[in-house]
């Protein structure tokens, strides 16, 4: 069986060719739609992109076709929901196979895991008086979006149904109601996306606002659980000295690096960052950068 064609076969960049390696849409938690974001990229010139919607890798094979159809190259990509030591981690998997894998049957298990959380908490706030029965079909049309976006519609259900609510008092709810984004140990999401051939890459390791704030002592117990390829080093919140700090501790250890702008909405655009300070896992990934001279 011949393998599919992707957007990004026989690709070829320039050194200083723009990229943008994790963006959005509403498959997920965006505001993008798929096309207008494939569209914005080819009109702005990037030369390669990857849209990295969370717990998605189903959609992989139809953002092929809409990249291919727009030779707007892609490459294949999400990113999953994880779990270490109890706090919240990003991966972002590039390159898994097209076919169903390990991937995805984990990434389907994780969304029926969000849709009973959601319907626990819904229940929880029916039996504490915070929402009536009445608002069922609320519920549903929650239960039929994306993971990542059904914790946000129903803490805003919540929140317009019980206005008088202080933001302490909303946060204890929600807490009491078990109103969480649902997630999978990373160790298993590392094994399930490698086995499906994708190159594994820590999320934005810098990012405080409920993830966990990697330093090197962190990274350096994270790489001892868990076998990934490599971390994002550019990101829109990364400090300098966490850039710095970040390069340095992949070159230490020969790990793979990327970069993205985790652009969810137009008003928040894709960044341009360069294609040769990424050619190792580009490389990994089937795509030629030309050295600085060659472009």
């Amino acid at each position: 069986m011949s393998m599919p064609t992707l957007s990004t076969t026989n690709l070829v960049l320039a050194a200083d060719a723009a990229i943008d390696l994790q963006l959005h849409t509403t498959a997920s938690d965006g505001q993008w739609e798929a096309a207008e974001l494939i569209g914005y990229l080819k009109r702005e010139g990037f030369g390669l992109a990857a849209i990295t919607d969370h717990d998605r890798p189903e959609l992989a094979k139809s953002i092929q076709e809409l990249a291919l159809a727009e030779a707007m190259p892609l490459l294949v990509a999400a990113e999953l929901s994880c779990v270490w030591r109890e706090q919240m981690v990003d991966v972002l998997c590039f390159g898994f196979t097209l076919e169903p894998n390990p991937l995805t049957a984990l990434a389907a298990d994780l969304h029926q895991r969000q849709r009973t959380m959601i319907a626990n908490a819904y229940a929880y706030c029916c039996d504490a008086g915070f929402l009536t029965a009445q608002l069922q079909p609320q519920l549903e049309t929650i239960l039929k979006q994306p993971s990542a976006s059904q914790p946000h519609a129903f803490a805003a259900l919540v929140k317009q149904q019980n206005p008088g609510l202080t933001p302490a008092q909303f946060s204890q709810l929600m807490q009491a109601a078990g109103c969480d984004f649902a997630t999978t140990p990373i160790a298993a999401v590392v094994a399930a996306a490698q086995q499906s051939g994708a190159v594994c890459i820590l999320a934005h390791p810098g990012r405080s606002d409920g993830f966990v704030c990697f330093d090197q002592p962190l990274l350096e117990q994270l790489w001892a659980e868990v076998a990934l390829d490599g971390l994002e080093v550019e990101y829109p919140l990364h400090t300098p000295q966490q850039i710095a700090m970040y390069r340095a501790f992949a070159a230490q250890r020969s790990l793979l690096t990327s970069a993205g702008s985790d652009s969810h909405r137009p008003s928040k655009p894709p960044i341009r960052y360069r294609a040769g300070d990424y050619r190792a896992l580009l490389g990994r990934l089937g795509v030629v950068v030309a050295e600085d001279h060659d472009a």
